[in-house]
């Protein structure tokens, strides 16, 4: 019988993860974070805990359950309006998206450099640009009305995803960051654990 063993790496990740999501929740909440707000960390969050977590379920798991977590929130006190069930309308295709964006992480991210980083990051944009706007154009009878319905929907997300890059890019620099920091004065956070 084998006995689980306590990985402190899984713990900061996960722990830097929450603060995060934290974040998010507290810019929504509170109107006090001035330029802080408009950015989201749902991007750095996907990127970040498909760079560094092991395996091929925690890389998604743990930012998925996340997002999930601080969505319900949100879901049930300042967007209640847009809630449809238990989320909003076409989550499932912001879900795909992040999804991706953690396999993004887990496959461009091999080491953390500002190279592998930055190209993470314009990787995760682009993915979250082009999959999460898909669902409201699956409505359309036709294929060239659905193609145009679709074109006319990315060019209208430019600005958001303007915001959603600016919050990857300082997310990212923050968590990245402060993990690198922790591997280096902490050496047992570096060692790939299970």
């Amino acid at each position: 019988m084998s006995i689980l063993k306590f990985n402190p790496r899984n713990t900061v990740l996960l722990f830097i993860i929450l603060v995060v999501a934290a974040l998010r929740l507290l810019t929504d909440f509170a109107t006090g974070f001035g330029p802080l707000a408009a950015f989201t960390p749902i991007g750095a969050m996907a990127l970040f805990g498909g760079a560094y977590f092991n395996g091929y379920l925690k890389p998604f798991a743990f930012p998925l359950f996340t997002l999930f977590i601080s969505d319900l929130i949100l879901s049930f006190t300042i967007l209640s309006s847009y809630r449809t069930g238990l989320l909003y309308q076409g989550w499932y295709w912001t879900y795909t998206a992040f999804a991706l964006m953690a396999l993004a992480g887990k496959l461009i991210v091999k080491h953390a450099t500002i190279k592998h980083i930055s190209f993470g990051i314009i990787t995760v944009v682009l993915i979250h640009w082009l999959v999460s706007d898909i669902g409201g154009c699956l409505h359309e009878k036709n294929f060239s009305s659905m193609l145009a319905v679709y074109g006319q929907r990315l060019i209208t997300a430019i600005p958001f995803e303007l915001r959603f890059l600016g919050g990857t890019i300082l997310y990212s620099a923050m968590m990245f960051g402060t993990f690198e920091w922790m591997q280096k004065k902490y050496p047992q956070l570096a060692i790939q654990g299970a």
